[in-house]
């Protein structure tokens, strides 16, 4: 399925909730020309409340849980939520440390996982994808 057979653009919005960086990097690359995401619709945006994706990553801080809860409420429907990287996933190498509420799943809801340490731009623009179709069914069937 081609990428440019959606029906709309797709609006992303990223939230950091801890993650030591190595995600956010490899978020910035699928946005430089030589992946260049933009011109498949998918756009970073700079608020939640026009956001269709919330794209989180790291393990969710105990600072972030209330500011992770109120975004997501903020992100009108239907939304969709990806965890990107294995600390968002699974807490990864900070699973135990005594800073977390747990992985993003444990706070709010999550549709796509895109597993790596970091996860590289293909695989985040797959996930990407993946949200979209999701989307567009949800949105075919009228429910979020």
């Amino acid at each position: 399925m081609s990428l440019t057979a959606f029906k709309r653009a797709l609006w992303v919005y990223h939230l950091n909730t801890g993650s030591c960086n190595g995600c956010d990097i490899e978020i910035l690359a699928v946005l430089t020309p030589r992946y260049d995401a933009e011109r498949f619709g998918i756009k970073l945006v700079g608020s939640p409340r026009h956001a269709d994706v919330l794209l989180v990553t790291g393990p969710v801080v105990r600072q972030m849980v209330a500011r992770t809860k109120r975004i997501y409420e903020q992100t009108p429907d239907p939304k969709l939520v990806m965890a990107v990287g294995n600390c968002g996933i699974e807490g990864d190498v900070f699973h135990e440390s005594y800073s977390l509420a747990g992985p993003i799943d444990q706070i709010i809801p999550v549709d796509v996982y895109v597993p790596g340490c970091p996860p590289r731009p293909e695989a985040i623009i797959h996930g990407v994808a993946m949200a979209w179709v999701k989307l567009e069914k949800s949105a075919k069937q009228g429910v979020a």
